[in-house]
């Protein structure tokens, strides 16, 4: 009885250890990352009936129920990132004004669960040949930006770095550029460290700017690498909810070692009452039962990313 005790003892202090990390075991960081283009606000778009107003609780509920951990966003201006951020409690979020580096122009903010993570350090560079102040780089139409992140998962204590960024729309120079500069910025800031970059970047799959991404060594397309992959779409919908395209646009990057779990663009929608929205019956259904036409609409003009991830240590 005494040695199947100790037997007991000992596997006991085994499996303890294999949960807590002191054996070789080692506790797993799984987070659930997504991108967001939330569409700038502006008086076409709500003269369209895709107001900021209206799609800013729809965006809301969106990454509350599909519990987006920590996501980048493009084209919020300071205003509507308030407004989004008090609609989602227990985030915050990082970055600045493109046009003055303070509160002016869209943001590249990166938007993150506190009681997930820890911020330890962050920053912002510009897509231009002087990135440490705010301007136009190359043939870019505009400034653009990119905001990152230092954090460390308080569960396991493992380190990452968060990249966001909104590559321009015009300049096909400033892409190839503004791709290489990525780069290379991950490189000098993660030392080696995990590394997630996501963003509208303005180029799809089949871009040779896209290539200096997958090509750098440093970083892989979650698309391509996931085990389990829903993406019925690409990722721009110009606010019709029946378009389609094979194009994505909108990435996620994730260092190589990183194991991508899942993939997924979410094509959400939700709808709004037309003036002619009459109750009508469909006999397949009990007669208690009516509709009524309304219109589908997509919360922005661009379908958001939700990737789960598993981060690796090298």
């Amino acid at each position: 009885m005494k040695a199947l005790r100790y037997l007991t003892i000992i596997f006991l202090a085994f499996a303890a250890a294999m949960v807590t990390g002191c054996g070789t075991a080692r506790r797993v960081t799984t987070m659930q990352v997504g991108s967001y283009n939330l569409r700038n606000q502006n008086r076409g778009d709500s003269l369209n009936g895709n107001g900021w107003s209206q799609r800013c609780p729809v965006i809301a509920r969106q990454i509350l129920f599909h519990d987006i951990e920590i996501f980048g966003t493009q084209e919020g201006k300071h205003g509507p990132l308030q407004q989004l951020k008090s609609l989602l409690p227990g985030y915050e979020y990082i970055g600045v004004g493109r046009d003055d580096g303070k509160e002016a122009g869209e943001y590249s903010a990166i938007f993150y669960k506190t009681e997930l993570f820890d911020l330890l350090d962050h920053g912002d560079f510009w897509l231009s040949q002087t990135p440490e102040i705010p301007s136009v780089g190359w043939d870019a139409a505009m400034n653009r930006i990119c905001t990152w992140g230092h954090f460390k998962v308080r569960s396991t204590k493992q380190e990452f770095y968060y990249f966001s960024l909104h590559m321009d729309h015009i300049g096909v120079q400033a892409r190839m550029e503004s791709a290489k500069l990525v780069v290379e910025k991950i490189r000098q800031i993660c030392d080696g460290k995990p590394a997630i970059l996501t963003g509208d970047f303005n180029v799809d799959q089949t871009n040779p700017i896209y290539n200096v991404f997958v090509n750098s060594g440093l970083l892989a397309d979650s698309y391509e690498v996931c085990e389990i992959r829903y993406a019925m779409d690409g990722t721009a919908n110009g606010f019709d909810p029946n378009s389609f395209t094979t194009s994505r646009i909108d990435h996620v990057f994730v260092s190589p070692q990183t194991r991508v779990i899942r993939y997924g663009v979410l094509t959400d929608t939700y709808r709004t009452k037309t003036p002619e929205a009459e109750k009508y019956a469909n006999g397949n259904f009990p007669k208690e039962i009516s509709f009524q036409a309304y219109q589908a609409r997509t919360p922005s003009d661009h379908f958001p990313l939700k990737v789960i991830i598993e981060l690796r240590k090298k």
